[in-house]
């Protein structure tokens, strides 16, 4: 049984982060659960667990499919399209 493989790993980049908390929260003074880094632009926005769920919309809006966690300790990614960890 051959297993999956993401389809997007194209869309990858190095980057920077661009904030060390959730952009859009940070702005509207909300709250978030955990962050996750955009790996085409360095966008940081809350999980899915967090009630705005910037991340995911970033994805879904901006057409990039790949981020990775943000968390101090934490080292996986997640391709949104595919719904896969890389």
């Amino acid at each position: 049984m051959a297993s999956r493989q993401c389809t997007h790993l194209d869309f990858v980049d190095r980057v920077e982060p661009r904030s060390q908390g959730c952009e859009e929260c940070l702005k509207t003074g909300d709250s978030w659960t955990h962050l996750r880094l955009c790996l085409s632009c360095g966008k940081v926005g809350c999980c899915d667990t967090s009630k705005n769920r910037h991340a995911r919309r970033h994805a879904g809006e901006d057409g990039h499919p790949i981020v990775e966690s943000f968390q101090p300790g934490e080292r996986w990614r997640w391709c949104y399209p595919d719904r896969l960890y890389l």
